[in-house]
C-alpha cells in the first residue's frame, strides 16, 4: 500500500491516522450486532449466515470487531515506534472497505457460499499483519516484531474457524483459539501501555512508588500464561490444564499488582486499564474451576470473563484514551465515559451470574447484552464526533 494519497482525501479527518474509522465503525458495529444478537438467539431473527447462531455471535465479536480496534492501535502506534508516516487516506480506506465487506459477507455468507465468505473475510487480519510486517521491518525496529505472532495466530484462528464450522457444522477448537490469541495480544500490548500509562500519570499526579519496569518476571509470566493457554486449547479439560490456568492466574495477577493501580484510583483513564487487565486472572480462575468443578462452574463463566471483560474492557479503555489524546483533547474521562465502563462492568457481572444461574436466566442475558450496547454504542455517539472532525 502506498503512503502517498490523493490531497482531497488527506482532507478527510476519518481517513488521517487508523484509530478514527476503526474505533468508530468497530464501536457501532458491535452494538449493533448485539442488537441483532438479542433476538437472532432467541429465534426472531433470522440472518442468511452458514455459521450457527452461537458461531456468529463468536465469530463477530473475535474476528469482527477485535481485529478493528487492534487494527486501529496498530495503525496508530506503529508510527510512533518507527518512526514512519502513518497509513491514511486511500490505502486506509481500502483496509476499511475490506473490513466492512468482510461483515456483509458473513451475513450473508449462505448466499455467497462459505468458501469466497472466508477468502473476504480472513483477507483483512493477513492483509493488517502483513502492512505492520512492513512497517516494522522498514522502520527497523525490531522488537516490536513480537506483535505479529499473536496477531498472525489470530489470522490462522479465523480461517481455521472458517474450515471447521464448513466441515463440522459448528466451532470448538478454533474458538479457544481465537480467545487464547486475544488474550496473548493484551498481555503483550496491554502489559507495554498499562504500566507506561501509569508511570506517567503518578509521575505527574502523585510522585512516590512506581509501576516495576518489564522484566524477567513479566517475560516468564507470559510465556506461562501463553503455555497454559495453549493447553487449554488442546487438552481443555484434562486436570494439568486446570493447573496451569491457575498459576497463569496466580501470576498475572502478581504482574498486576506491581504496576502500582491502586495509587490511581481516582483517575479513571487509568483506573479502568487496570481494572480491564485484572479480568485475566479472574478469566484464568474461572476456566480452571470449570475443569476440576465443570457441573458447578460452566465453560461460558471463563470464556465471558476473557471476553467480555478483559477483551471488551481493555479495547473499551485504550479507545477512549486513544481517541482523547490523538484528537488534541485532555486525558480526563468525562462523568458519561465513566458510566461507559460501568455499563461493560454491568454486562460481564450479568453474563456472569447468567452462566453461574444466578438469577433469571433470560433477564440476566438481556441485562448483559442492553448494558454491552450502552457501552458502545454510547462509545460511538460520545466520541464520534470528535473522530470525523480535525483534530483540536
Amino acid at each position: 500500500m502506498a503512503e502517498k494519497t490523493n490531497r482531497s482525501t488527506l482532507t478527510i479527518p476519518l481517513l488521517s491516522v487508523g484509530f478514527r474509522p476503526f474505533f468508530l465503525l468497530a464501536s457501532g458495529y458491535t452494538a449493533f450486532s448485539m442488537v441483532l444478537w438479542l433476538p437472532y438467539f432467541q429465534g426472531e431473527l433470522e440472518l442468511y449466515t452458514t455459521f450457527t447462531v452461537v458461531d456468529w455471535h463468536i465469530h463477530e465479536w473475535l474476528f469482527g470487531f477485535l481485529p478493528a480496534i487492534i487494527t486501529g492501535f496498530l495503525l496508530t502506534a506503529v508510527p510512533n515506534w518507527t518512526g514512519r508516516l502513518p497509513i491514511r487516506g486511500i490505502s486506509l480506506a481500502f483496509l476499511v472497505s475490506i473490513w466492512i465487506f468482510g461483515r456483509i459477507a458473513i451475513s450473508f455468507s449462505d448466499l455467497i457460499g462459505w468458501l469466497f465468505t472466508a477468502l473476504i473475510d480472513c483477507s483483512f487480519l493477513i492483509l493488517v499483519a502483513l502492512l505492520i510486517a512492513r512497517e516494522v521491518i522498514t522502520g527497523k525496529n525490531w522488537k516490536n516484531l513480537k506483535v505479529l505472532l499473536p496477531l498472525s495466530i489470530l489470522a490462522l484462528a479465523n480461517i481455521f474457524f472458517h474450515i471447521e464450522s464448513a466441515f463440522h457444522g459448528s466451532t470448538d477448537i478454533s474458538r479457544r483459539f481465537g480467545i487464547a490469541a486475544s488474550i496473548a495480544l493484551i498481555l503483550l500490548i496491554g502489559g507495554r501501555i498499562i504500566p507506561s500509562f501509569t508511570r506517567n500519570w503518578l509521575v505527574r499526579e502523585n510522585p512516590g512508588k512506581l509501576p516495576k519496569p518489564f522484566g524477567k518476571f513479566d517475560m516468564y509470566s507470559i510465556v506461562m500464561s501463553i503455555i497454559a493457554l495453549l493447553c487449554w486449547i488442546v487438552f481443555p479439560n484434562v486436570l494439568a490444564t486446570g493447573i496451569l490456568l491457575i498459576l497463569a492466574g496466580v501470576v498475572q495477577f502478581i504482574r498486576l499488582c506491581r504496576w502500582a493501580g491502586h495509587r490511581t484510583w481516582y483517575e479513571p483513564l487509568v483506573v479502568i486499564l487496570h481494572l480491564s487487565y485484572l479480568f485475566i486472572p479472574i478469566g484464568f480462575l474461572l476456566l480452571s474451576l470449570g475443569i476440576f468443578f465443570p457441573e458447578t462452574v460452566p465453560l461460558a463463566a471463563g470464556i465471558h470473563i476473557l471476553g467480555v471483560g478483559a477483551i471488551g474492557g481493555m479495547t473499551l479503555s485504550v479507545m477512549m484514551r486513544a481517541s482523547l489524546g490523538h484528537t488534541g483533547q485532555d486525558l480526563k474521562a468525562s462523568p458519561f465515559s465513566v458510566l461507559i465502563f460501568a455499563g461493560l462492568v454491568v454486562s460481564v457481572c450479568a453474563r456472569l451470574f447468567q452462566a453461574l444461574s444466578i438469577g433469571d436466566y433470560e433477564l440476566m442475558f438481556t441485562i448483559s447484552g442492553v448494558a454491552w450496547i450502552f457501552a458502545f454504542g454510547g462509545f460511538a455517539l460520545s466520541y464520534g464526533p470528535a473522530l470525523l472532525r480535525p483534530k483540536g
